[in-house]
């Protein structure tokens, strides 16, 4: 293969596509599996989830009046509870390239009655629709590993983010242990992708997200990736033995 073909590749789990592909493929998965989205999210990480996304809540700093922008924000867990903190004063967007798990999600927090101060919007993370310094929080919560170029979406962020801003990014990560690796490398190849064709009748899309996981830059990595962003004081904290981790970064 070419350098120039080389460059035109990404990885859409174990396999190398077309850079040109990846969001198309990555939107058929989340087509699939929207509607069971919740369901499935409860039953892989046992409802551990919403201890990782409470722990986010609690380090963004939120308060009255404030803009914040869920990204790739799905079916809305952390938008319903941004918008109980922000207030009429304040504003949440939930954005979300894929149109199904918007819709997902918009359906679900109207459900709740939460209507006043959220808009919907579709977007591409690495090129945002939003003025530059516009919002005070910007979280993106399991999203950043199925980004084509990480590099562009994280400087997209970034110029959206107002000066004292925080970004804030849960994403799966590397385990610190070597047993606990090992067990969580065996039930995601071996137990999830069975328990999507019995939940959501899929079993290749929580394959791809199994492996999407496995290509997700480490923690370190990522941080590095962060500050070549701009991204200043950045720093993560390992959950669960670092299967997941939340980084953290400022705009100054």
């Amino acid at each position: 293969m070419s350098t120039t073909d080389q460059s035109n590749q990404t990885h859409f789990g174990f396999k190398n596509v077309d850079k040109s592909q990846k969001a198309s493929m990555v939107a058929e998965v989340f087509h699939s599996v929207a509607a069971k989205y919740d369901v499935m999210n409860d039953l892989m990480s046992m409802g551990i989830h919403r201890l990782w996304k409470r722990f986010t809540i609690d380090c963004s700093g939120a308060r009255a009046g404030h803009k914040v922008l869920d990204l790739a924000g799905g079916t809305g867990d952390l938008t319903a509870r941004f918008s109980r903190i922000v207030g009429e004063r304040g504003q949440v967007v939930l954005a979300d390239i894929n149109n199904a798990m918007l819709k997902v999600g918009r359906d679900k927090l109207r459900d709740k009655g939460i209507v006043s101060n959220v808009e919907y919007v579709q977007a591409n993370a690495e090129a945002l629709p939003f003025p530059d310094n516009h919002f005070d929080i910007i979280t993106i919560a399991f999203g950043l590993r199925n980004v084509t170029d990480k590099d562009k979406a994280l400087a997209s962020m970034y110029r959206v983010l107002k000066p004292g801003g925080r970004l804030l990014v849960l994403e799966f990560s590397k385990p610190t242990n070597e047993l606990v690796s090992k067990a969580y490398d065996s039930y995601s190849f071996n137990l999830l992708p069975k328990i999507g064709q019995l939940v959501a009748n899929d079993a290749d899309s929580y394959q791809y997200l199994a492996e999407s996981i496995r290509m997700h830059p480490d923690q370190e990595t990522l941080k590095g990736m962060m500050d070549a962003a701009g991204f200043e004081q950045t720093s993560y904290h390992n959950l669960t033995g670092g299967i997941v981790a939340m980084h953290r970064g400022y705009k100054f």
